[in-house]
């Protein structure tokens, strides 16, 4: 009897524990909470971040604090949270590059899908193919038509080495049989610079890059990467309606915390985020980036992380990026 009543004692010890962990995270948050980005200051992903917290501060009654933290591609940031304490208050504004091109490209200290707890996606940006105006190209089958017709390799625009554009177009490229070769710039508004001045002929280019350009007359927009065109250019088409139907890539950001995160606090920003992209006037903010707001749930995240990862890789294995250790 002594036995079981020491067993029982211990289990009241570890429900009282258990009790008091389900009561901090329903509690949550109690102090400031940190979204690192793994991009500088000032930027798209930056942006739409900071945006988030300034929405959630005033929701949870705490501060949210973004912390830029660069290096590695962003890996160290996706690495500084992966180590943090799972406990709501280090959050990973978690970016499509990082979570599902770096790890097929190069070696990486985490695994997206075991290390990290997929919360929300903001919303995702569509790329649009864009062509200096002085192709003889109208539409997407022209422009398909004229790089064929090419007797050397199509030069296009990307924003990096490994970039989601320069993987994007190295997608397209093979599934339209282009010969095509990419022409790297440090960044997507230098390489839009040079499309404009006849440089090079074109490019996968950010929505909302292509939309500070829409009224140039050096520039042609023929046509959007996502599955639905997009409400800022609703008369150009998809590529997928356009003859490829089953070509489909946009962008993401999202958040995401340390794996073993409590699921309620996880549910409480999810729930959050959805609301808040129901509202107009947080929406209308989003959009000035060029995405389409979503706000979805950690299940669908975490499928849309499981979808992509084997389509990047792919896309690294045609682009001919690998920079893992041999």
């Amino acid at each position: 009897m002594p036995g079981l009543k020491v067993v029982f004692a211990g289990l009241l010890c570890l429900a009282a524990a258990l009790g008091s962990d389900v009561g901090h995270a329903t509690d949550w948050p109690q102090k400031p909470v940190r979204i690192i980005v793994p991009f500088p200051a000032g930027g798209s992903a930056d942006g739409q971040a900071r945006i988030v917290a300034q929405r959630f501060g005033k929701t949870f009654g705490q501060q949210f604090v973004v912390e830029n933290r660069v290096g590695a591609g962003g890996a160290l940031a996706v690495e500084a949270v992966v180590r943090a304490p799972a406990d709501g208050y280090t959050l990973l504004w978690g970016i499509q590059p990082q979570i599902v091109v770096l790890p097929a490209m190069m070696d990486v200290r985490y695994d997206s899908q075991k290390d990290l707890v997929p919360i929300s996606v903001l919303g995702t940006n569509p790329f649009v193919l864009v062509i200096n105006s002085k192709l003889p190209v109208k539409s997407l089958k022209d422009f398909v038509s004229y790089v064929q017709g090419l007797d050397k390799p199509l030069p296009y625009g990307t924003s990096g080495v490994g970039s989601i554009a320069h993987l994007s177009m190295a997608l397209f490229a093979e599934r339209a049989k282009l010969n095509a070769i990419a022409v790297h710039y440090k960044g997507n508004a230098p390489a839009l610079s040079d499309v404009l001045a006849g440089h090079i002929p074109a490019m996968f280019a950010t929505l909302a890059d292509a939309l500070s350009q829409a009224q140039s007359l050096d520039l042609r927009i023929v046509a959007v990467t996502g599955q639905t065109r997009a409400g800022q250019l609703p008369d150009v088409p998809t590529i997928a309606e356009s003859g490829y139907p089953d070509f489909s890539v946009v962008t993401w950001n999202g958040l995401m915390a340390p794996a073993g995160t409590p699921a309620v606090i996880v549910d409480k920003i999810a729930g959050e985020l959805a609301q808040a992209v129901k509202d107009p006037d947080f929406a209308a903010r989003v959009t000035k980036f060029g995405v389409d707001p979503l706000g979805n749930s950690p299940r669908a995240f975490a499928e849309l992380i499981a979808a992509e990862l084997p389509l990047w890789k792919k896309a690294v294995g045609i682009a001919g990026v690998n920079l893992k250790e041999k």
